[in-house]
C-alpha cells in the first residue's frame, strides 16, 4: 500500500480515535504505518505490534518478529536466530523470534485498543502528556521502550513527516 492509500484508508479511524483519546491522528497513523509496513503486515488487523502477554485467551496470534536487546538470554515462545550486532555504537543482540501479538476484528478496534494501551500503562504517562504533538509523543513513546529497535524514535519521526505531507495533500485536493 502506498503512503497515500494508507492515509486515505486509515485516517478516518485515526481521527475518530483522536477525538476519544486526544492522541494525534498523525502519530497514530505513523506508528501504524511503521509497525505494519504501510498496512502490508497487519495480520488480524494488528497494526501496532502490541504483544499479547498470555497467549492463551484466543485474542492472540503467534507471529514472526525482530527484537533487539543488550541481553543474550531472552526467552520467547520460539527463537529462530540470535546474532550480535552494533547499533548506535552499542552492542545488541538481534533476535528473530515468534511471539504472541494481539488480534482484532476490525482496524477500528485495533486503533482504539492502541490508544487505551498508552493510558493503561504508566510508563507512557509522559507520552500522554504530549499526546496532541505527534513528534513529542514519538520521542516519549520511544523513551518509554515501546519498541526494542534503538533507531525507533528517528524512524517514527520520519514516518510522521510523510503522514503529515499525505494528510495535507489529501486536504488540498
Amino acid at each position: 500500500m502506498t503512503p497515500r492509500e494508507f492515509v486515505k484508508t486509515y485516517l478516518p479511524f485515526a481521527r475518530a480515535c483522536e477525538q476519544k483519546s486526544r492522541i494525534s491522528a498523525a502519530f497514530t497513523l505513523a506508528q501504524a504505518a511503521l509497525e505494519s509496513a504501510w498496512g502490508e503486515a497487519a495480520p488480524g488487523n494488528m497494526f501496532f505490534g502490541v504483544k499479547d502477554s498470555d497467549g492463551i485467551n484466543g485474542n492472540e496470534q503467534l507471529l514472526r518478529t525482530t527484537e533487539y536487546s543488550q541481553r543474550s538470554d531472552l526467552q520467547f515462545p520460539e527463537i529462530i536466530s540470535v546474532e550480535p550486532v552494533i547499533r548506535n555504537g552499542q552492542k545488541y543482540f538481534k533476535y528473530v523470534v515468534k511471539d504472541y501479538f494481539r488480534k482484532y476484528d476490525t482496524p477500528e478496534d485495533c486503533f482504539n485498543d492502541h490508544a487505551q494501551f498508552f493510558y493503561k500503562n504508566g510508563r507512557y504517562r509522559y507520552a500522554i502528556g504530549v499526546a496532541n504533538n505527534p513528534y513529542q509523543m514519538a520521542i516519549q513513546v520511544a523513551k518509554a521502550g515501546y519498541a526494542t529497535d534503538p533507531d525507533y524514535e528517528q524512524k517514527l519521526i520520519g514516518v510522521i513527516k510523510t503522514i503529515e505531507n499525505e494528510i495535507n495533500k489529501i486536504q488540498t485536493s
